[in-house]
Protein backbone atom coordinates (compact mmCIF):
# COMPACT_ATOMS: atom_id res chain seq x y z
CA UNK A 1 0.00 0.00 0.00
CA UNK A 2 1.53 3.39 -1.01
CA UNK A 3 0.07 6.74 -0.45
CA UNK A 4 1.62 10.51 -0.96
CA UNK A 5 3.44 11.00 2.12
CA UNK A 6 2.88 13.91 5.06
CA UNK A 7 5.66 16.06 5.53
CA UNK A 8 7.47 17.01 2.58
CA UNK A 9 8.22 20.12 0.23
CA UNK A 10 8.94 20.28 -3.82
CA UNK A 11 11.58 21.52 -4.82
CA UNK A 12 13.60 22.23 -8.15
CA UNK A 13 14.08 19.69 -10.77
CA UNK A 14 11.50 17.85 -9.38
CA UNK A 15 13.30 17.23 -6.31
CA UNK A 16 12.09 16.82 -2.95
CA UNK A 17 12.73 17.57 0.74
CA UNK A 18 11.80 15.27 3.13
CA UNK A 19 10.55 17.20 6.48
CA UNK A 20 9.61 13.78 8.95
CA UNK A 21 13.18 13.33 10.60
CA UNK A 22 15.73 15.09 11.27
CA UNK A 23 18.05 13.82 8.28
CA UNK A 24 16.19 15.98 6.63
CA UNK A 25 17.01 14.32 3.04
CA UNK A 26 16.68 15.79 -0.26
CA UNK A 27 15.39 13.29 -2.94
CA UNK A 28 15.52 12.89 -6.40
CA UNK A 29 13.06 11.43 -8.88
CA UNK A 30 13.60 7.62 -8.71
CA UNK A 31 15.30 7.46 -5.21
CA UNK A 32 14.41 6.91 -1.86
CA UNK A 33 15.53 8.62 1.19
CA UNK A 34 17.60 7.29 4.51
CA UNK A 35 14.73 5.32 5.67
CA UNK A 36 14.47 3.39 3.04
CA UNK A 37 10.65 3.51 2.60
CA UNK A 38 9.97 7.24 1.35
CA UNK A 39 10.35 7.47 -2.63
CA UNK A 40 10.32 10.36 -5.03
CA UNK A 41 7.90 9.18 -7.68
CA UNK A 42 7.87 12.36 -10.53
CA UNK A 43 8.40 14.95 -7.81
CA UNK A 44 5.71 14.11 -5.17
CA UNK A 45 7.21 11.97 -2.36
CA UNK A 46 5.00 8.52 -1.47
CA UNK A 47 5.28 6.66 2.01
CA UNK A 48 5.87 2.91 0.96
CA UNK A 49 4.44 1.41 3.71
CA UNK A 50 1.27 3.08 4.47
CA UNK A 51 -0.57 0.06 5.87
CA UNK A 52 1.64 -2.67 5.16
CA UNK A 53 2.38 -4.36 8.74
CA UNK A 54 5.83 -6.59 9.36
CA UNK A 55 4.62 -7.09 12.78
CA UNK A 56 1.82 -7.25 14.90
CA UNK A 57 1.33 -8.53 18.23
CA UNK A 58 -0.69 -8.23 21.89
CA UNK A 59 2.52 -7.20 24.22
CA UNK A 60 2.61 -6.42 27.72
CA UNK A 61 2.94 -2.77 27.62
CA UNK A 62 6.02 -3.41 30.10
CA UNK A 63 7.85 -4.94 27.35
CA UNK A 64 7.99 -1.97 25.54
CA UNK A 65 9.00 -1.00 28.08
CA UNK A 66 6.57 1.54 29.60
CA UNK A 67 6.45 0.89 33.43
CA UNK A 68 4.17 3.84 33.96
CA UNK A 69 1.82 3.55 31.66
CA UNK A 70 -1.32 1.65 32.49
CA UNK A 71 1.07 -1.04 34.64
CA UNK A 72 -0.06 -5.23 33.49
CA UNK A 73 -2.08 -3.89 30.44
CA UNK A 74 -1.99 -4.82 27.25
CA UNK A 75 -0.88 -3.04 23.95
CA UNK A 76 -1.66 -3.76 20.68
CA UNK A 77 1.85 -3.57 19.00
CA UNK A 78 2.81 -2.38 15.26
CA UNK A 79 5.32 -2.08 12.87
CA UNK A 80 5.96 -1.49 8.68
CA UNK A 81 9.51 -2.22 7.38
CA UNK A 82 12.23 0.56 8.04
CA UNK A 83 14.19 2.69 10.06
CA UNK A 84 16.13 6.08 9.57
CA UNK A 85 18.83 4.65 11.82
CA UNK A 86 21.19 1.97 11.06
CA UNK A 87 22.56 0.75 14.37
CA UNK A 88 25.08 -1.90 14.83
CA UNK A 89 23.54 -3.61 17.61
CA UNK A 90 19.80 -3.44 16.24
CA UNK A 91 17.89 -6.18 17.64
CA UNK A 92 14.95 -6.08 14.81
CA UNK A 93 17.85 -5.65 11.54
CA UNK A 94 15.65 -7.88 9.90
CA UNK A 95 13.12 -5.79 9.60
CA UNK A 96 13.98 -2.27 10.23
CA UNK A 97 16.80 -2.63 7.52
CA UNK A 98 15.34 -4.55 4.83
CA UNK A 99 14.33 -1.50 2.52
CA UNK A 100 17.58 -0.15 2.63
CA UNK A 101 20.09 -3.22 1.88
CA UNK A 102 17.40 -5.07 0.21
CA UNK A 103 14.90 -2.44 -1.80
CA UNK A 104 12.34 -4.60 -0.63
CA UNK A 105 8.63 -4.13 1.59
CA UNK A 106 7.36 -6.99 2.71
CA UNK A 107 4.26 -7.21 5.47
CA UNK A 108 0.57 -7.85 5.28
CA UNK A 109 -2.27 -5.09 4.52
CA UNK A 110 -3.94 -3.26 7.23
CA UNK A 111 -5.96 -0.07 6.86
CA UNK A 112 -6.31 1.89 9.92
CA UNK A 113 -9.53 1.54 10.92
CA UNK A 114 -8.87 -2.14 10.84
CA UNK A 115 -5.72 -1.62 13.07
CA UNK A 116 -8.19 0.16 15.34
CA UNK A 117 -11.03 -2.20 15.74
CA UNK A 118 -8.47 -5.25 16.25
CA UNK A 119 -6.87 -3.27 19.14
CA UNK A 120 -10.40 -2.17 20.48
CA UNK A 121 -11.19 -6.42 20.07
CA UNK A 122 -8.05 -7.55 21.95
CA UNK A 123 -8.67 -5.60 25.07
CA UNK A 124 -5.54 -3.56 25.16
CA UNK A 125 -5.50 -0.28 26.46
CA UNK A 126 -2.48 1.38 23.97
CA UNK A 127 -1.40 1.08 20.60
CA UNK A 128 2.17 0.69 20.30
CA UNK A 129 3.96 1.86 17.27
CA UNK A 130 7.31 0.02 17.81
CA UNK A 131 9.79 -2.79 16.93
CA UNK A 132 10.85 -0.98 14.33
CA UNK A 133 10.82 3.51 13.97
CA UNK A 134 7.79 4.74 14.06
CA UNK A 135 8.61 7.87 12.73
CA UNK A 136 9.41 6.19 9.25
CA UNK A 137 5.58 4.90 8.99
CA UNK A 138 4.25 8.09 10.02
CA UNK A 139 1.22 8.18 8.04
CA UNK A 140 0.06 4.76 9.15
CA UNK A 141 0.59 5.81 13.02
CA UNK A 142 -1.16 9.32 12.78
CA UNK A 143 -4.20 8.02 10.74
CA UNK A 144 -4.54 4.25 13.41
CA UNK A 145 -3.50 6.89 16.30
CA UNK A 146 -6.27 9.30 15.40
CA UNK A 147 -9.06 6.75 14.52
CA UNK A 148 -7.96 4.83 18.01
CA UNK A 149 -8.08 8.17 19.98
CA UNK A 150 -11.66 8.64 18.67
CA UNK A 151 -12.69 5.04 20.32
CA UNK A 152 -10.76 5.57 23.79
CA UNK A 153 -7.15 3.83 22.82
CA UNK A 154 -4.31 5.69 23.93
CA UNK A 155 -1.30 5.45 21.37
CA UNK A 156 2.31 5.39 22.63
CA UNK A 157 5.89 5.50 20.78
CA UNK A 158 8.58 3.59 20.72
CA UNK A 159 11.11 5.76 19.15
CA UNK A 160 14.99 6.70 18.43
CA UNK A 161 13.73 10.19 18.85
CA UNK A 162 14.84 11.64 15.48
CA UNK A 163 11.68 13.20 14.01
CA UNK A 164 11.73 17.04 13.56
CA UNK A 165 9.34 19.43 15.26
CA UNK A 166 6.63 19.22 12.65
CA UNK A 167 6.24 15.66 12.61
CA UNK A 168 5.82 15.90 16.73
CA UNK A 169 3.46 18.61 16.71
CA UNK A 170 1.35 16.55 14.03
CA UNK A 171 1.42 13.51 16.11
CA UNK A 172 0.99 15.18 19.88
CA UNK A 173 -3.14 15.65 20.02
CA UNK A 174 -2.63 11.83 19.31
CA UNK A 175 -0.18 10.81 21.32
CA UNK A 176 -0.37 9.77 25.25
CA UNK A 177 3.57 8.67 25.45
CA UNK A 178 6.63 7.92 24.11
CA UNK A 179 9.20 6.12 24.84
CA UNK A 180 12.85 7.03 23.21
CA UNK A 181 16.08 5.77 23.07
CA UNK A 182 19.31 8.09 24.35
CA UNK A 183 21.73 5.08 23.39
CA UNK A 184 24.72 7.47 24.12
CA UNK A 185 25.51 11.02 25.05
CA UNK A 186 28.58 11.48 22.89
CA UNK A 187 27.55 12.86 19.31
CA UNK A 188 30.68 10.12 18.12
CA UNK A 189 28.55 7.55 19.01
CA UNK A 190 25.52 8.38 17.15
CA UNK A 191 27.54 9.08 13.97
CA UNK A 192 30.00 6.30 14.00
CA UNK A 193 27.22 3.09 15.49
CA UNK A 194 23.74 4.82 14.27
CA UNK A 195 24.30 7.16 11.38
CA UNK A 196 22.63 9.96 13.02
CA UNK A 197 23.23 13.00 15.23
CA UNK A 198 22.80 13.56 19.13
CA UNK A 199 21.41 17.37 19.41
CA UNK A 200 18.26 16.48 17.29
CA UNK A 201 17.12 13.90 20.08
CA UNK A 202 17.91 15.74 23.16
CA UNK A 203 15.81 18.73 21.43
CA UNK A 204 12.97 16.66 20.75
CA UNK A 205 13.08 15.38 24.58
CA UNK A 206 12.80 18.55 26.16
CA UNK A 207 10.19 19.44 23.25
CA UNK A 208 7.97 16.11 24.11
CA UNK A 209 8.16 16.95 27.91
CA UNK A 210 7.36 20.39 27.41
CA UNK A 211 4.10 19.45 25.43
CA UNK A 212 2.61 17.06 27.70
CA UNK A 213 3.44 13.69 26.43
CA UNK A 214 4.31 11.09 29.24
CA UNK A 215 8.29 10.51 28.61
CA UNK A 216 10.19 7.07 29.57
CA UNK A 217 13.72 6.72 28.46
CA UNK A 218 15.58 3.73 27.62
CA UNK A 219 19.27 3.47 27.35
CA UNK A 220 21.16 -0.25 25.93
CA UNK A 221 24.34 -0.46 28.16
CA UNK A 222 26.84 -1.57 25.89
CA UNK A 223 30.29 -2.48 27.47
CA UNK A 224 33.16 0.24 26.87
CA UNK A 225 31.01 2.11 24.49
CA UNK A 226 28.77 4.08 26.38
CA UNK A 227 29.09 2.83 30.16
CA UNK A 228 31.75 5.21 31.62
CA UNK A 229 30.44 6.80 35.28
CA UNK A 230 31.22 9.81 32.91
CA UNK A 231 28.89 9.43 30.33
CA UNK A 232 25.99 7.92 32.90
CA UNK A 233 26.07 10.93 34.75
CA UNK A 234 25.45 13.25 31.62
CA UNK A 235 22.74 11.17 30.60
CA UNK A 236 21.38 11.05 33.83
CA UNK A 237 21.53 14.90 34.73
CA UNK A 238 19.90 15.46 31.66
CA UNK A 239 17.23 13.32 32.16
CA UNK A 240 16.68 14.90 35.78
CA UNK A 241 16.51 18.40 33.65
CA UNK A 242 13.69 17.29 31.86
CA UNK A 243 11.95 16.55 35.32
CA UNK A 244 13.28 13.87 37.97
CA UNK A 245 9.92 11.80 38.08
CA UNK A 246 11.37 10.89 34.16
CA UNK A 247 11.85 7.12 34.31
CA UNK A 248 15.00 5.78 33.11
CA UNK A 249 15.39 2.25 31.43
CA UNK A 250 18.67 0.79 31.69
CA UNK A 251 18.90 -2.42 29.15
CA UNK A 252 21.40 -5.07 29.25
CA UNK A 253 23.16 -5.60 26.18
CA UNK A 254 23.25 -8.83 23.98
CA UNK A 255 25.59 -9.58 21.21
CA UNK A 256 23.62 -8.94 17.77
CA UNK A 257 23.48 -7.99 14.36
CA UNK A 258 27.20 -6.16 13.20
CA UNK A 259 28.26 -5.81 17.04
CA UNK A 260 29.10 -9.27 17.64
CA UNK A 261 32.25 -9.60 19.62
CA UNK A 262 31.03 -6.96 22.44
CA UNK A 263 30.47 -9.13 25.80
CA UNK A 264 26.98 -9.32 27.47
CA UNK A 265 26.57 -6.25 30.26
CA UNK A 266 26.87 -7.20 33.22
CA UNK A 267 24.48 -6.94 35.75
CA UNK A 268 26.83 -5.36 37.85
CA UNK A 269 27.80 -1.97 35.46
CA UNK A 270 23.63 -2.18 35.61
CA UNK A 271 23.65 -1.67 38.76
CA UNK A 272 26.23 0.74 38.70
CA UNK A 273 24.11 2.84 36.14
CA UNK A 274 21.53 2.79 38.57
CA UNK A 275 23.11 4.22 41.66
CA UNK A 276 24.48 7.09 39.46
CA UNK A 277 20.94 7.35 37.95
CA UNK A 278 18.92 7.46 41.98
CA UNK A 279 22.23 10.27 42.86
CA UNK A 280 21.56 12.62 40.01
CA UNK A 281 17.69 12.36 41.86
CA UNK A 282 15.97 10.80 39.50
CA UNK A 283 12.85 9.10 41.02
CA UNK A 284 12.35 5.95 38.78
CA UNK A 285 15.72 3.58 36.87
CA UNK A 286 15.22 0.89 36.39
CA UNK A 287 17.22 -1.81 35.26
CA UNK A 288 16.38 -3.75 32.09
CA UNK A 289 16.89 -7.71 30.51
CA UNK A 290 17.33 -9.15 33.93
CA UNK A 291 14.03 -10.73 35.30
CA UNK A 292 13.79 -10.74 38.49
CA UNK A 293 16.30 -7.96 39.61
CA UNK A 294 15.27 -5.60 42.33
CA UNK A 295 16.14 -2.94 39.34
CA UNK A 296 12.68 -3.71 37.79
CA UNK A 297 10.35 -2.69 40.89
CA UNK A 298 8.48 0.58 41.11
CA UNK A 299 9.29 1.77 44.33
CA UNK A 300 7.84 5.21 46.03
CA UNK A 301 9.70 7.91 46.02
CA UNK A 302 8.50 9.51 49.48
CA UNK A 303 8.51 5.99 51.73
CA UNK A 304 10.49 3.48 49.72
CA UNK A 305 7.34 1.39 49.69
CA UNK A 306 7.51 -1.48 46.67
CA UNK A 307 4.76 -0.03 44.31
CA UNK A 308 5.04 -2.17 41.62
CA UNK A 309 7.07 -5.30 41.86
CA UNK A 310 7.88 -7.11 38.70
CA UNK A 311 9.05 -10.41 36.97
CA UNK A 312 10.08 -9.69 33.31
CA UNK A 313 7.15 -8.53 31.94
CA UNK A 314 4.69 -9.84 34.39
CA UNK A 315 3.37 -7.74 37.26
CA UNK A 316 3.90 -9.94 40.91
CA UNK A 317 2.19 -7.37 42.86
CA UNK A 318 0.41 -4.48 43.63
CA UNK A 319 0.76 -1.93 46.21
CA UNK A 320 -1.50 1.13 44.48
CA UNK A 321 -4.37 3.01 44.98
CA UNK A 322 -5.34 4.21 41.72
CA UNK A 323 -1.70 5.67 41.35
CA UNK A 324 -1.48 6.55 45.14
CA UNK A 325 1.58 4.67 46.94
CA UNK A 326 -0.80 2.47 49.60
CA UNK A 327 1.03 3.40 52.59
CA UNK A 328 1.64 6.88 52.54
CA UNK A 329 -0.47 8.53 49.67
CA UNK A 330 2.39 9.50 47.60
CA UNK A 331 1.55 10.04 43.92
CA UNK A 332 3.22 8.47 41.18
CA UNK A 333 3.88 9.66 38.02
CA UNK A 334 2.72 8.73 34.68
CA UNK A 335 -0.67 7.44 33.15
CA UNK A 336 -2.60 4.84 35.23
Amino acid sequence: MIREAMLYEKADDDKVRCNLCAHGCTITPGRRGVCGVRENKNGILYTLVYGTLVAENIDPIEKKPFFHVYPGSKSYSIATAGCNFSCEFCQNHEISQMPRSTLMIVGEDAAPAEIAARAQKSGSKTIAYTYTEPTVYFELAYETARIAREQGLKNVFVTNGFMTSSAIETIKPYLAAANVDLKSFRDDFYRKRCGARLAPILANLQKMKEMGIWLEITTLLIPSLNDSNEELKDIAGFIAGLGKETPWHISRFHPQYKMLTKPVTPVSSLHRAREIGKLAGLKYVYSGNVPGDEGENTYCSYCGNCLIERHGFRIVKLNLSGNKCNRCGEEIEGLF
